[in-house]
């Protein structure tokens, strides 16, 4: 059996990094139709910015704010067969400012999901085990078709018609904990997922859950399943060591997004583009609209198996806290072929 099916991970999830110029109709090239897009301006403390094609291009979402969808017709204009088109709003309104642009594939599509007890409206690559779905919640206990055709093992969940946390589902800690993406809160104890694990079709949201189940509401997910040599979500304990713990992916990660479980801490996301060399510790913070920041704190380094702790603080390598990940790969560690990746 091959090691990966995904020889080129950048086929189905590209890091983009562009400087602002306020030119209309602005072509920004991914290398494929991205389904959804995550915007930050690294120069300035303003929000993050999600986009994707099920919802509509320009719809966004911020994962550091509970705000309902918002519309910018200057902003993400529209997705394309090579990537996105950018008005002269937000994403490329300040002349010289320097942006990153996170791309997943979906399907460049919609159908009809009937699997779970609540119908949804899917954009599916199980392939790259990704699917975008949205549906409208009923306040009672419900199942909501994925379509990945295998179970997930991170989904985050957001309500698009009225303010609620973003819901944040991770397999390592399981069907009786949440996170919460727009705040810093440890995993909290919750009934939200029904108790119950998400299956090859479905995954279940609680009657009492308005943030995932509100009635009258509509909500919008991002389901994420691992696939060997391209993805992986997992967990891990820090040492508290510059010679830090080592988290095997399995590949050369090109993204990596972190969240201590243990106790209260911000989230953070790392790339291959805007720090393409180790150590990597050019952090941005899901949770919080600030700029980039960089600094030893925060380091970690990317090689060809996975990515090893630098650090000494508590955002990614406390001592004895536990922490967890989803990570996209820059190559496999091993091709379908048998060819080994090269260290960073």
């Amino acid at each position: 059996m091959a090691y990966t099916t995904i020889d080129k991970p950048s086929d189905y999830f590209n890091t983009v990094t562009y400087v602002a110029n306020q030119t209309d109709d602005r072509q920004i090239t991914v290398g494929f139709q991205p389904d959804f897009t995550w915007l930050k301006d690294r120069d300035q403390a303003v929000n993050h910015d999600l986009y994707d094609a099920v919802r509509g291009a320009t719809k966004y979402l911020s994962s550091n704010k509970t705000n309902a969808e918002g519309t910018q017709t200057d902003g993400l204009k529209s997705f394309n067969s090579t990537g996105f088109t950018l008005g002269t709003g937000w994403g490329n309104q300040t002349t010289g400012d320097d942006y990153v642009s996170w791309n997943w594939l979906a399907s460049n599509t919609t159908a009809s999901n009937t699997d779970g007890t609540i119908t949804s409206t899917v954009s599916a690559n199980q392939t790259a085990g990704f699917s975008i779905g949205t549906y409208n919640g009923s306040g009672s206990d419900n199942t909501v078709g994925h379509g990945l055709g295998v179970a997930p093992d991170m989904i985050f969940v957001k309500c698009k018609s009225t303010a609620h946390d973003w819901v944040v589902y991770h397999s390592a800690l399981g069907n009786a904990k949440i996170l919460t993406l727009n705040a810093t809160t440890a995993a909290q104890s919750a009934t939200g997922w029904q108790s119950t694990s998400p299956t090859s079709t479905v995954f279940s949201i609680d009657n009492a859950a308005n943030s995932l189940n509100q009635s009258g509401q509509s909500f919008v997910f991002y389901a994420f399943a691992s696939k060997k040599g391209y993805s992986k979500f997992g967990s891990y304990t820090g040492n508290g060591s510059t010679d830090g713990t080592f988290v095997y992916t399995g590949f050369k990660p090109a993204f990596v997004i972190i969240k201590r479980t243990s106790s209260a801490q911000n989230w953070g996301m790392y790339d291959n583009k805007r720090e393409p060399f180790n150590t990597n510790d050019a952090v941005l913070f899901p949770n919080l609209s600030n700029a980039e920041t960089s600094s030893v704190n925060y380091a970690l380094d990317f090689v060809s198996n996975g990515f090893k702790q630098r650090a000494t603080g508590n955002q990614s390598n406390g001592s004895g806290q536990t922490y967890i990940y989803m990570a996209f790969a820059e190559n496999p560690f091993v091709t379908s072929t048998g060819i080994p990746c090269t260290a960073r």
